[in-house]
């Protein structure tokens, strides 16, 4: 310091310059003479806290100053009116200030100043977030035709930067054509999306969803559902597969269509329903308490709405229910194995039950029975033979006496027996032809 002394009859300038370098040289303390502030980032509405801080200050003031220019705060001093910029700490080391509600006019660079000799400066950013406003869509007209071609337009505005639009159909995103305009410091963005209607389409959501940097904890959305009219269409539902004479059968027409086609109409082989006390007709329902084969034929429903008439049939046929015959009181008494032997468990468990042990061998052939049928077979075999021999030998012997009886005298054998022993009628009755 007593080096610095006969400066002081130098200019006041070269003065401050030389005692700042020196400082910045030799203390190390020296670089918290400078302001230091951050930039801001706010959303539109919300508030930004401005603040300038120095180290190792000796008492000297701080000064913020708008975009424009113009004193906001001079240390604890407001300098301009404005019920929107307050106070919230001034210190000999501190100069915070806040600005509520703020707009997009008040982004830009704010400027602190540290009034030493020359002035030290330090800017900030303040940048302000435009917020988008909800989306509206455009271009939807209710109700709907099956067939009708159209374009859903989603706008929002007033976002800074430019928002994000995306389409959603129920809840599934689909790709929109985006187009961005800006208008002063905000941007209008536009998504346009092309349907082909059908009667798929009928109560589907489409969700025009818009994302941004300002929308933290939520997004906006606006969403549409369509509503499209189209001809019925017809199904019958039945309760069971195979309908069976006596059972229970519900029929159930199904129409599908927009508007709704109410009453629906029955009919049998083209005609009216028969014998309504056992058929039951409840609105869409037809019921048939005890089917039987008189019930087989053709039943239609028919649909109609202002767009159009549909139909479905069912062709019922009745088949016979299935006869179980009862089963027999008495069951036949099982045979016992004759065995002179004593039998064991698990033969008499055979013997009662009629199941054989699976893990049993076979046992050896019985003989005896062979051999008894074999000589059956040969007595009977004998029996013929001998009985066949007699018979033919009986024949063969009458014949040959009754022709040699006369024989030597007779010229043939008819007057051979003619002229045997005996009279004439006795002949006659012996006479014998072999055929």
């Amino acid at each position: 310091l007593t080096v610095s002394k006969p400066l002081l009859n130098a200019p006041y300038a070269a003065v401050v310059v030389n005692v700042s370098h020196t400082f910045c040289l030799s203390l190390p303390g020296a670089q918290g003479q400078f302001p230091i502030v951050q930039n801001m980032t706010v959303t539109e509405g919300g508030i930004a806290n401005l603040t300038c801080r120095v180290e190792h200050n000796d008492n000297t003031s701080l000064q913020w100053s708008n975009p424009a220019q113009q004193t906001l705060f001079f240390g604890d001093k407001k300098a301009l009116r404005d019920n929107r910029i307050e106070l919230v700490r001034a210190t000999s080391q501190e100069l915070t200030i806040s600005i509520s509600e703020v707009t997009l006019a008040d982004e830009g660079m704010y400027t602190c100043s540290l009034f030493t000799m020359p002035v030290k400066t330090a800017k900030a950013f303040l940048t302000v977030l435009g917020v988008p406003k909800k989306p509206e869509i455009n271009g939807l007209t209710k109700p709907l035709l099956e067939g009708d071609q159209i374009t859903l337009t989603c706008v929002t505005s007033g976002s800074k930067p430019a928002a994000d639009v995306r389409w959603f159909k129920n809840e599934k995103e689909v790709k929109g054509a985006k187009e961005v305009n800006a208008s002063g410091k905000t941007f209008t963005v536009k998504s346009s999306l092309q349907l082909l209607v059908n009667r798929h389409d009928d109560g589907v959501a489409y969700t025009c969803r818009v994302d941004h940097v300002s929308l933290t904890a939520t997004h906006e959305e606006t969403t549409q559902v369509l509503e499209v009219h189209y001809a019925p269409y017809v199904e019958i539902k039945h309760s069971i597969p195979a309908p069976l004479e006596g059972q229970y059968l519900k029929l159930e027409c199904v129409p599908h269509g927009n508007p709704s086609p109410d009453p629906v109409l029955w009919t049998k082989d083209g005609g009216e329903l028969p014998d309504l006390d056992r058929v039951i007709v409840e609105g869409r329902e037809l019921t048939f308490m005890s089917l039987n084969k008189t019930d087989n034929g053709t039943y239609r429903c028919e649909a109609t709405n202002h767009l159009g008439t549909s139909q479905a049939e069912y062709k019922l046929v009745v088949k016979d229910a299935p006869t179980t015959s009862s089963p027999s009181t008495a069951s036949p008494a099982p045979t016992l194995p004759d065995n002179t032997g004593p039998l064991d468990s698990k033969d008499l468990n055979s013997a009662v039950t009629g199941n054989r042990d699976p893990n049993a061998l076979p046992g050896p052939p019985d003989h005896a029975l062979i051999g008894g049928i074999v000589a059956v077979v040969v007595f009977a075999t004998l029996c013929l033979i001998i009985v066949l021999g007699r018979y033919l030998a009986r024949h063969k012997g009458t014949y040959l006496t009754n022709e040699a009886k006369g024989a030597d005298d007779a010229p043939d054998a008819d007057t051979a027996i003619i002229n045997a022993d005996g009279n004439h009628a006795h002949a006659e009755e012996k006479k014998e032809y072999f055929i």
